[in-house]
């Protein structure tokens, strides 16, 4: 180590991070600096960050402030970093997520290796099977109210590394900037859509909650991803305590719980018989509710299961129509079609297909079919206003090519 680079940081890990930024395939940040742009100069930029990372004088640039639409009218802001600090926030999630991976609780699903939110709604699926009671939590606010002198507390818990802890303190109190050239100083939270974010949350919440709930009460199950959490209770009566303590200690870490959606649950099936208004919830892109279901035997029963939900699937419908604009791609055959939207409705079926995958028929991909017969009627003269014929079209396609679009084999469970 030496007077000019005090910090040891190494030049792997730096190639090592661009590299995964550039699988990761993330638009520009308020420079406008794209990963093409960058690496027109690749050498000299990569030398850059590991230069300044290594002496102590990166400094972050403003993070790009767009807002995302939320489905209750709101926005949700998002913080876009540069190509470049999206790279040195990746050099330092490569040093600090394996100190801290090993402490994390098994429970806690988001942004993890090895983890996936298919695995959270498996396991609520299992818990609202033998637990009558869910709570529905949602944190008020939770990526913009982070406090700062707790999360470099919660930091130190897992590093004493000086560099890593400046930087991610520099991080945390980087300006946001709006696309009005707008900047905004901050105190407080940390934004979403930056490299390190995730891993902060999960820190966070790993002490405010996860660690909390382990030492002081074992016995109560959840899931968490990221800061959406469901907790499962074995009666009303300690869902109340649980959801009192829960809060109070949200207070003690400068959070609070959004009491108009936060929610009790009952988990209602064939075997649990109170009338209650609440029972459904909605969980990482599924709703869990009652549906019928069949035993080993075929006989029908209810059963408390997560199929998508409705609020997912609108949004993939929204996709179809107004971003894809299928049905007015008439330059295109149906097989160049399929092979340009094949990719992004196998990734839907093998997210959503999971769990009662006759939903996701119904409610998605028997709209896609219809797009594509209007699709049809628009690029033949023969199909022109004349759905039906159009209909039987395209239904002779399918017989005589099962296998042209992935969706068309997909089988319901």
């Amino acid at each position: 180590m030496t007077l000019a680079k005090p910090f040891q940081i190494s030049k792997q890990i730096v190639r090592s991070a661009y590299l995964q930024v550039k699988r990761s395939k993330g638009s520009a940040g308020f420079d406008n600096e794209s990963m093409e742009i960058f690496e027109k100069d690749l050498q000299n930029n990569l030398y850059k960050i590991w230069n300044r990372m290594s002496s102590g004088t990166y400094f972050p640039p403003p993070v790009l402030e767009v807002e995302i639409p939320k489905a209750d009218g709101k926005v949700r802001k998002l913080g876009i970093p540069t190509i470049s600090d999206r790279i040195a926030q990746t050099i330092v999630k490569q040093y600090l997520e394996p100190k801290v991976e090993p402490h994390f609780h098994e429970d806690s699903y988001g942004y993890r290796p090895n983890k996936s939110a298919l695995q959270a709604i498996h396991q609520a699926r299992w818990r609202c099977w033998r637990d009558d009671w869910v709570l529905d939590l949602d944190i008020k606010s939770f990526f913009d109210t982070i406090d700062h002198r707790l999360m470099m507390a919660a930091v130190r818990k897992f590093t004493d590394s000086p560099w890593m802890l400046l930087y991610i303190e520099r991080w945390l109190k980087a300006d946001a900037i709006t696309k009005e050239g707008e900047k905004q100083n901050r105190d407080i939270g940390t934004p979403q859509g930056g490299v390190i974010s995730p891993l902060l949350a999960n820190i966070y919440l790993h002490f405010t909650f996860d660690k909390w709930m382990k030492e002081n009460y074992s016995h109560v199950h959840f899931e968490r991803y990221a800061d959406d959490i469901v907790i499962h209770c074995r009666s009303l009566k300690q869902l109340e305590m649980i959801r009192n303590k829960v809060s109070k200690r949200f207070a003690e870490c400068k959070l609070s719980l959004n009491l108009a959606k936060t929610k009790i649950v009952y988990c209602k099936d064939a075997n649990r018989k109170e009338n209650l208004n609440d029972i459904a919830f909605d969980f990482l892109g599924y709703t869990f509710r009652p549906r019928l279901a069949r035993d080993k035997e075929k006989v029908f029963f209810v059963s408390f299961s997560p199929a998508i939900s409705t609020k997912a699937a609108k949004e993939i419908r929204n996709t179809v129509k107004n971003k894809w604009k299928m049905k007015t791609r008439t330059e295109c055959d149906i097989k160049e079609l399929a092979e340009r939207f094949n990719p992004v409705i196998q990734g839907w079926i093998n997210y959503y297909g999971r769990f009662h995958g006759s939903a996701l028929y119904s409610k998605v991909f028997e709209y896609l079919n219809t797009t594509l017969m209007r699709w049809a009627m628009k690029k033949y003269k023969q199909l022109f206003r004349r759905p039906t014929r159009a209909s039987r079209w395209l239904k002779q396609v399918q017989l005589e090519n099962p296998n042209l679009f992935v969706h068309w084999k997909f089988k319901l469970t």
